[in-house]
């Protein structure tokens, strides 16, 4: 209910969600405990924790070389959890698990939810998981209270997004791009055509990322969409001061304050 929740609340003070992504564990458990209470401190409203894994296909390299170096300083699913739990005791931000199915599946999927559920985890993205083979999980995530949130592209058929609007729960994750994730200098021109096709079959949030990395392109995923997410560029942030935990604390509390700035509350006219 934590999404439902945010996302009404906001849109009852004519808002729009920034969600932000990171990588549990890069550099280390404790500095992403502290990065997710700057970054609510900052201004976001949801936030995406990356559960680390050796083959995460839908991202960019950025993303995949931080989930390497949280395997390598030897985070695993369980820490996931822990870390959630810690969080739990200082804020009641929304926290959302981004996810590959192997994971899951390798750790059992009533055990992985129940667990997810317990620790305080309020929304799964799993992005290799198919629309059509989600039915399992879509029970197990709804009887322990966790939204399973789908992702649809500019690539997805009317039908399909019929189909997922059926499915999902918390928010629907628009794509700008087709590809992996990834800083990028330009905003697709299909977005406006994806989120009013989208619009058309669903009453659920709709939230923009992929390729999203400064304010303005925040400013104009928000006037189309109710929520923007940015991920990568806040990564490469962590790669960069990953060594000193309190430069990066700030440098990233400091973007994350930049881009909140750059979504207005009321679109008067186009954001240029």
């Amino acid at each position: 209910m934590r999404i439902k929740n945010k996302f009404t609340q906001l849109k009852e003070n004519g808002e729009k969600a920034l969600i932000t992504f990171i990588t549990a564990g890069d550099p280390d458990l404790d500095t992403t405990e502290r990065l997710v209470l700057e970054m609510e401190r900052k201004g976001a409203d949801i936030v995406e924790l990356g559960l680390p894994f050796s083959d995460p296909l839908a991202d960019g390299p950025v993303i995949q070389k931080s989930s390497q170096r949280a395997l390598e300083g030897g985070v695993r699913t369980p820490d996931m959890f822990q870390l959630v739990r810690c969080l739990r005791k200082n804020t009641d931000i929304p926290l959302v698990i981004l996810t590959y199915y192997n994971p899951v599946f390798s750790f059992g999927l009533k055990a992985f939810v129940k667990e997810a559920a317990s620790a305080g985890v309020d929304g799964l993205i799993i992005p290799d998981l198919p629309l059509e083979e989600s039915d399992e999980l879509k029970k197990i995530t709804s009887s322990q209270g966790v939204d399973l949130i789908y992702l649809l592209a500019p690539t997805s058929t009317d039908e399909r997004i019929k189909r997922t609007d059926k499915k999902a729960g918390g928010f629907i994750y628009c794509v700008s791009i087709t590809g992996v994730t990834g800083v990028r200098e330009e905003f697709s021109s299909s977005i406006e055509n994806l989120i009013k096709r989208i619009r058309k079959y669903t009453s659920l949030p709709l939230a923009l990322g992929f390729g999203i990395s400064n304010p303005q392109q925040a400013g104009l995923a928000a006037y189309y969409a109710d929520g923007v997410i940015v991920g990568s560029a806040l990564v490469k942030i962590v790669e960069q001061h990953g060594d000193n935990p309190d430069l990066l604390i700030k440098k990233v509390g400091e973007y994350v304050g930049s881009l909140k700035e750059g979504i207005p509350g009321q679109f008067s006219d186009f954001p240029i």
